[in-house]
């Protein structure tokens, strides 16, 4: 069986790559003069082919004789700035292997979306897979550009392909990963004062990996499942951390006052190329609420057994692999 994986440098992307290895060969597509990422130095047993996914002809070469695709590639921002970047990487480049896999006869994908496409609301405690999608205020161009790239991997599927979608929270990955997930771990590592009211979701990136394999195992296609462990706190998020990890916990809850505040002078830095900070009207919205991603989809099919926050924390501090 050859598997040609997409985002392989990335944090997904590169776990993926190496739990698939005994299912055959493992095909992982690498922009030209671009690093191996996350693979660089395990890459051992894995084939690099250059391609890029806005590059529908190097998809198409990359496909040749390959079985099934794992598509993890993708942007990940929450700058205002980069919305039209994030709709030509995620739902472009998801239109173009859609478009390569039908023209190769490839059947069969495993996507990576993101909770962040399924619909929300403010009023919402619980989404599952059956969620819809809803114009809000709340969607971010990062879930908009992700429900979008869904509904290519569907378009697919009336075309032919079977797909199996995972739509991951907040995965937890090494600190040393250092990709954009893992960086929540820098509020606490630089002992951050506040902390939101709302609660985070989340899933260690083992878990994440073992339970994609697990489904595609079961031949569960045409499907999507919601990957987390559970909804916690921010405040208790960060108090384990911080308790793992040696540091001072956030201590105090972020006021309204304090978020706008925020956004503010964010948004002028932003502007004056003085900060990244993730932080906008939509995020900060995002955060003060209290929603649980519901697992029990996943739980019905395979009965998994998460890693404890404890457990994902000490790991991520480690230097085991």
């Amino acid at each position: 069986m050859k598997i040609l994986v997409t985002g392989a440098t990335g944090l997904f992307g590169s776990y993926l790559s190496k739990k698939f290895m005994g299912e055959g060969e493992i095909l992982a597509l690498k922009r030209e003069n671009r690093s191996k990422g996350l693979l660089d130095g395990s890459d051992v047993g894995i084939t690099w082919v250059e391609g890029d996914i806005l590059d529908p002809l190097s998809l198409e070469e990359a496909m040749e004789n390959v079985d099934m695709v794992i598509h993890s590639a993708g942007m990940v921002s929450f700058n205002p700035g980069d919305e039209d970047e994030l709709m030509k990487i995620n739902v472009g480049g998801t239109a173009n292997v859609v478009n390569a896999m039908l023209a190769k006869g490839v059947k069969k994908l495993i996507h990576v979306s993101s909770v962040s496409a399924l619909g929300r609301t403010a009023e919402a405690k619980v989404s599952d897979e059956n969620t819809p999608w809803i114009e809000s205020k709340l969607n971010t161009p990062y879930a908009i550009s992700k429900y979008q790239a869904e509904l290519e991997v569907w378009r697919g599927v009336q075309e032919g392909l079977e797909a199996l979608v995972v739509l991951p929270t907040i995965i937890l990955g090494k600190i040393s990963d250092d990709r954009s997930s893992t960086q929540i771990y820098h509020y606490v590592l630089e002992e951050s004062k506040f902390y939101p009211a709302g609660t985070v979701n989340f899933i260690d990136i083992r878990d994440a990996v073992e339970i994609t394999f697990q489904l595609f195992k079961k031949n569960l296609w045409n499907e999507k499942f919601i990957l987390n462990h559970s909804a916690v706190l921010y405040k208790d998020f960060f108090y384990t951390m911080a308790k793992i990890f040696g540091k001072k916990a956030p201590s105090k809850k972020v006021s309204p006052f304090q978020i706008r505040l925020a956004i503010f002078f964010i948004g002028i830095g932003r502007l004056l190329g003085l900060t990244k900070n993730p932080l906008n009207r939509q995020t900060a919205m995002l955060s003060q609420l209290s929603i649980t991603m519901d697992n029990q989809k996943v739980q019905q099919e395979i009965h998994f057994r998460y890693r404890t926050l404890e457990d994902s924390f000490r790991w991520a501090i480690s230097n085991e692999k």
